[in-house]
């Protein structure tokens, strides 16, 4: 039988010592604070008295003084960065008639590809292994015989997604158009012109000094880019808001081709578009659900290995497709290490930086092959939201974070609900999170993305308010049934 007594000490041992460092100053200041009680007691209301009285006060240094306290508080204030809040946001649930289960995914493929069965086959060995489940859904033009993807079909899989979702922001919010002062649309692989931040413009007749964006290019990462250029505008831009749309269009981007690195975003890949409401007001500080309070990018492009890791090409027959690198999870890993490296000291408290910095300190002077010390984010944040790229994403973060499977729940569900939605995936585990429940003020959220080029970035929020749970929303019909459990492979 295991000691359960010494591992009980242990965690004791363990607790004491994080309680000790995190409350070392306020511990340190009890005993001050006793001294000084205790002294003014042993005094007695005379001698207290004939102590002030000795102090000459000089009219003059306590104006300057005064004013010096004035002038230094005047200038921090001032300095002070703009507190950004988060007020709302939007997903995009997907009709059901553009549910794609399994045996229609591989009923298509095997049409589609009726000259290349060992592509068929290896679309369906993924399929069985991707932690999809049998209601994620793909644009009309997906569902034709072959795939029809025509600008003008894409346009239309644009304007549902994105007009779907600004909607039900709006009807949030009770936010107007004419209203919106910064918009910003993040599409990586469909940028037409006009643009798709025009798009939304025309559709809406929003003002003509609207400060717009459109990013694209940017990977599956763009949503979190998304909010750090609304940051840095709504810094600069006093009592504004930004609203920002984040989605992939699948359309035109559908590989017909037989290359299995290219064939893998075909499987893994489905609708999704989310709309976010962010502001600097005052007045929107007791209405948001959030607060932003650190977002840190990593950029690997430096490295060859990393920049080609997720490549749009073109096969041997000319057939334009995403190829994904061999490698992408030892480059995603990397990235992550150089990312928490900087978000580490932001987030983590005393506790785990002293030992972290023993660690390192171990290892540089007594002895390299120590382990390296994995601080405990655990104790940073109640709730994770990783991007559901994939199965093995999730699998390879919850693993180097030391996460438990609940803490990975809401990034699971919404692979097997939704697909990879790519940069608007961390706004459906958000929204599964507040589906369940479990969102309370204080509580502080990590959202963490990667994208093409390499990139890792990481946002913080936390919660302004309880949340109570949303009675619409993409999780609204089917939340009750979740989590459920993903075997690792699904036959079909």
């Amino acid at each position: 039988m295991p000691d359960f007594s010494s591992s009980v000490k242990l965690k004791y041992v363990k607790l004491g010592y994080q309680y000790l460092v995190n409350h070392f100053l306020s511990l340190l200041l009890i005993p001050i604070m006793a001294i000084i009680a205790v002294e003014l007691l042993r005094m007695g209301p005379e001698d207290i008295l004939n102590v002030w009285n000795s102090l000459h006060f000089d009219i003059v240094q306590v104006l300057c003084s005064s004013f010096l306290v004035i002038f230094i508080s005047t200038v921090y204030f001032m300095s002070k960065p703009r507190t950004v809040y988060l007020v709302d946001y939007s997903c995009y649930k997907p009709p059901v008639t553009c549910r794609v289960p399994f045996a229609t995914f591989m009923e298509h493929s095997r049409l589609i590809l009726k000259d290349s069965p060992k592509s068929v086959e290896f679309q369906m060995r993924i399929l069985e292994r991707s932690g999809l489940g049998e209601e994620t859904c793909l644009p009309p033009a997906i569902h034709y015989i072959p795939p029809t993807p025509t600008m003008d079909e894409a346009r239309s899989e644009a304007q549902m997604v994105i007009f779907t979702a600004m909607d039900d922001l709006f009807k949030k919010t009770g936010l107007l158009p004419k209203d919106i002062d910064i918009l910003i649309v993040n599409c990586s692989l469909f940028s037409p012109t006009p643009s798709l931040s025009a798009m939304v413009i025309n559709k809406y007749k929003l003002r003509s000094n609207i400060k717009s964006f459109n990013l694209s290019g940017m990977g599956c990462s763009a949503g979190l880019i998304s909010v750090d250029l609304a940051r840095d505008l709504l810094q600069v831009h006093p009592n504004s808001n930004a609203v920002i749309v984040s989605t992939e269009i699948i359309t035109p981007n559908y590989y017909k081709g037989n290359e299995r690195a290219m064939l893998l975003p075909n499987c893994l890949f489905r609708m999704g578009s989310a709309a976010i409401l962010m502001s600097n007001r005052r007045s929107d500080r007791w209405r948001a659900k959030y607060k932003l309070c650190h977002l840190v990018r990593t950029h690997r492009g430096a490295d060859d290995k990393s920049f080609y890791c997720v490549y749009e090409q073109e096969d041997r027959e000319g057939k334009i497709g995403i190829n994904l690198s061999k490698d992408l999870m030892a480059i995603a890993g990397e990235a992550l290490k150089a990312n928490i490296t900087t978000i580490g000291p932001l987030v983590l408290p005393a506790s785990e930086q002293l030992l972290f910095l023993l660690s390192l300190i171990g290892r540089k002077i007594f002895n390299l092959k120590w382990k390296p010390y994995i601080p405990d984010f655990k104790l940073a944040f109640e709730h994770f939201c990783i991007h559901a790229g994939g199965r093995a994403v999730i699998d390879e973060l919850q693993k180097n974070l030391q996460l438990s499977g609940e803490h990975v729940e809401a990034s699971r569900m919404t692979l097997h609900r939704f697909g990879n939605t790519s940069s608007s995936s961390l706004w459906y585990e958000l929204c599964y999170i507040e589906s369940k429940g479990r969102m309370r003020r204080g509580d502080r959220v990590w959202q963490i993305a990667f994208g093409s080029g390499f990139k890792c970035n990481s946002a913080v929020w936390k919660c302004n308010r309880t949340i109570k749970t949303p009675k619409d929303g993409p999780w609204s019909d089917c939340i009750d049934r979740y989590p459920v459990f993903i075997p690792e492979v699904v036959k079909l």
